[in-house]
């Protein structure tokens, strides 16, 4: 496992119990909710606010330790892969998320056709269609 308070200190953050459970939480189980994170962060320790888990999400993604990724009618997500450019396969029946890496090498996305002044350094790309077990169904 993966000492998640030498994480946190070498960002600069103060380690907390909440912190901790919520990385733990996201490692165990990428593009989860913050609803599933939640129940994750409650059965290891306890009693924890909603809001706590919403402010420690927040946190971490903003210090870079989480990814979050909100795919058209869904709720938030949350994964610990981050800093390389890969993309999301969803499930449209049953949600299933999954890992895609960059088809063309590095980063070819991110040159935009026209983009019209911005610096990019990130791009989302959703790919949608049916699981294996939803397809058979």
């Amino acid at each position: 496992m993966v000492d998640q308070a030498d994480i946190l200190r070498k960002h600069g953050l103060p380690v907390t119990a909440q912190r901790i459970a919520v990385l733990n939480a996201v490692h165990r189980r990428p593009h989860a909710t913050a609803d599933e994170i939640e129940e994750a962060v409650r059965g290891e320790i306890g009693t924890v606010s909603r809001q706590a888990i919403y402010n420690v999400l927040g946190t971490l993604t903003e210090k870079g330790l989480l990814r979050r990724i909100q795919p058209a009618g869904s709720p938030a997500r949350y994964e610990d892969r981050v800093g390389d450019n890969h993309h999301h396969l969803i499930c449209r029946s049953c949600g299933r998320t999954e890992d895609v890496c960059c088809a063309k090498g590095s980063a070819p996305c991110l040159k935009a056709s026209e983009p019209h002044g911005f610096a990019i350094d990130e791009a989302e790309v959703i790919y949608w269609g049916l699981c294996p077990a939803c397809a058979r169904r």
